[in-house]
């Protein structure tokens, strides 16, 4: 889904739930290898991700900002726009909305989508959605260089230093940015690689986002069905459904 990814553009119609086009993923200047993707992630606004990302143009990510803005978080601009990030700009404590879905706090945003669709009920949303902010990472803490992973197996806390950017490329016409971490210290159970996706493509406070997490940075590239999401850990479940319909 300031969309994004991270905005606003975070970010983020919904591309069909039975049939997905295919989306490349360019070349940045690290000079990694193209990769095709079957792109189902509307993150947030289409989708929203991750992000990710056919996008429902009629959501607008912060009406205080401008056309430009606007333009930028919906995945249209220029490779010379783009602009390296550091992980501070996700500094912060941050849970998961997986859990929102889970307890139906989320059932108002799928009904407000449906709404505003010719063709997908909620329950459409909903299913969509389920697949895509799955995660058993609830909490995620990052401070510094570090980031640090709550979840079933405890905390993981790993060292993390900027691995560069990759442009990706989709069927609609509209592209994304992932801003890639690769672990350097720190836990060895930690992910080696960590991309943030949050409609954002220079530096700026995330205030959402979308993170893959893995230890293959290409296949992370390929991975556009699921997209755990994180907002503030100091919003509760009303106030993140108002976010989400706000975009």
């Amino acid at each position: 889904m300031r969309h994004p990814s991270v905005h606003a553009a975070l970010a983020l119609g919904l591309l069909s739930l039975a049939s997905v086009p295919p989306a490349v993923a360019q070349q940045d200047d690290h000079d990694h290898h193209a990769h095709e993707h079957d792109h189902s992630h509307d993150h947030d606004h289409e989708h929203e991700h991750e992000h990710e990302h056919e996008h429902e143009h009629e959501h607008e990510h912060d009406h205080s900002h401008d056309h430009h803005d606007s333009d930028i978080y919906a995945g249209y601009f220029d490779d010379d726009q783009v602009e390296d990030r550091a992980l501070s700009d996700w500094e912060g404590d941050w849970q998961s909305v997986y859990p929102y879905l889970q307890d139906g706090t989320l059932d108002d945003v799928f009904a407000h989508k449906a709404a505003q669709s010719d063709d997908k009920t909620a329950a459409d949303y909903k299913q969509y959605y389920t697949t895509g902010y799955r995660t058993d990472v609830d909490r995620i803490v990052i401070e510094g260089d570090q980031v640090s992973f709550y979840g079933d197996n405890g905390k993981r806390t790993g060292e993390y230093t900027y691995d560069g950017h990759e442009i990706l490329t989709y069927e609609a016409g509209n592209r994304g940015v992932r801003y890639i971490f690769e672990r350097d210290g720190g836990s060895a159970d930690a992910p080696r690689y960590i991309q943030f996706s949050d409609h954002a493509i220079s530096p700026m406070d995330a205030d959402h986002y979308h993170l893959y997490w893995g230890d293959d940075r290409a296949a992370l590239l390929d991975e556009v069905t699921n997209w755990p999401t994180y907002y503030p850990s100091h919003l509760d479940g009303d106030a993140i459904a108002r976010e989400m319909m706000a975009h």
